[in-house]
């Protein structure tokens, strides 16, 4: 929630009126981008104290699969989906896990 408050304040000061939740959505995949794949965790996911790292070595999972992850996040549908290890679509297709 903390991540998509920021997307939508910062989509609504620098994106013209009206500005839509479709530019919120493409500064989150950018937020999970950079913050994921150079951090292993966003500022919300900091502020929960989860990172997201990848399941086979625990480093971290780098842009390209953080910006993966982040568009399966955008589509919501996919986050809603876990298998019993609480991994989803975008953690599978991304070879990621999410830790404390």
């Amino acid at each position: 929630m903390v991540d998509w408050v920021l997307c939508l304040l910062l989509a609504a000061a620098v994106m013209p009126k009206p500005y839509g939740n479709l530019w919120a959505s493409a500064f989150l995949v950018l937020e999970y981008g950079v913050f994921i794949g150079f951090f292993a965790q966003t500022p919300g996911m900091r502020v929960a104290k989860i990172r997201c790292v990848r399941v086979t070595d625990g480093g971290r999972i780098g842009v390209w699969r953080a910006l993966v992850r982040g568009a399966l996040v955008a589509l919501v549908i996919p986050a809603l989906i876990m298998d019993r290890d609480r991994r989803g679509i975008q953690d599978k297709a991304a070879e990621s896990i999410v830790l404390r």
